[in-house]
């Protein structure tokens, strides 16, 4: 009888150790993002950091420029208009969040239900956020044409409203609110987008257990679709918000600030105080004021809302 030995097994093969991946500002990485960090650093860190020190200036824009400290940023402070400018800056971003969200939801709610037209609904909903800023002013100061058998005031005049026929944007006491209207038109879509967004991601399983322990559509909507769309609200109210602080366009085709300082925010009072009365010091000075006030605003708002989100 022949006996067989088990044959040895061989050894594993080391593998050759791996070389550390070479890190540092010379690896080809970096040769592609360098060309992009360069123009980056030119249009924007470099003109960033110099307004900062422009702020603490009396430069006029043209010739010399000499450091007065603080004084620009106590003319501001002890100035009416900037002051007032702020508060209005503050209640458009106010109405513009509520409002255009509160808007944004219900529309992203409409189109998301299981109806023929929801495509095309969503594209024209959507559509207006793509127009120029400019061209929607222009377009809505036809609607707010104070003539009463024109734009909004025919409409009105049409269907036997005529008391309400005012002079939307001449009257300081309604120039602030109709260009918050524009502005929420323009963007409710936006917002209804990001929304619908939202809406798709939350599971159907979830719904059908509510249906089946007897929940309404409101308590669906309440207790199960309402704590998901955390994130979507957390970009939205952030969007919003911001673009609400440093608005100008709408507000500058649209009434350039008036009447009087009635509809003035602090990106038209930077402009004026730069390009009309050639106080580009000063104008820096607004500049960062507000860009500190917003990142500010933007800190906090992220802070509760992320906040929120976990709690959901």
């Amino acid at each position: 009888m022949t006996v067989t030995t088990p044959r040895r097994a061989r050894p594993a093969t080391a593998l050759p150790p791996v070389r550390g991946r070479r890190r540092g500002f010379l690896t080809p990485p970096w040769w592609f993002v360098a060309p992009a960090l360069l123009v980056y650093a030119l249009v924007v860190l470099y003109p960033s950091i110099s307004g900062v020190l422009y702020a603490f200036t009396n430069w006029s824009g043209i010739g010399d420029k000499s450091f007065n400290g603080l004084d620009n940023f106590s003319t501001l402070f002890h100035d009416e208009r900037a002051v007032g400018a702020l508060k209005n800056t503050l209640l458009l971003t106010v109405a513009i969040v509520v409002v255009q969200n509160g808007i944004g939801l219900l529309l992203a709610l409409g189109v998301h239900a299981r109806i023929k037209s929801r495509t095309a609904l969503r594209v024209i909903f959507f559509a207006p956020a793509v127009v120029s800023p400019v061209m929607i002013a222009f377009l809505w100061k036809y609607v707010y044409n104070p003539d009463p058998h024109a734009g909004l005031n025919g409409l009105l005049g049409a269907f036997g409203l005529g008391g309400l026929r005012q002079d939307w944007l001449g009257n300081p006491s309604l120039a602030l609110w109709s260009v918050a209207g524009m502005v929420v038109w323009q963007y409710a879509g936006y917002s209804m987008v990001i929304f619908l967004a939202g809406l798709e991601g939350v599971p159907a399983d979830l719904h059908e257990a509510a249906m089946i322990d007897g929940a309404g559509r409101f308590q669906r909507f309440r207790y199960v679709t309402w704590p998901l769309l955390a994130p979507a609200l957390t970009i939205n109210v952030m969007l919003s918000t911001i673009g609400g602080l440093k608005l100008f366009d709408q507000v500058y085709a649209a009434t350039g600030g008036g009447p009087g300082y009635s509809s003035e925010t602090l990106s038209t009072v930077l402009y004026k105080q730069a390009f009309v009365y050639g106080k580009f010091g000063y104008s820096t000075a607004i500049a960062l004021v507000l860009a500190l006030f917003v990142a500010a605003v933007s800190m906090i708002q992220i802070a509760y809302l992320r906040g929120r989100e976990v709690q959901a």
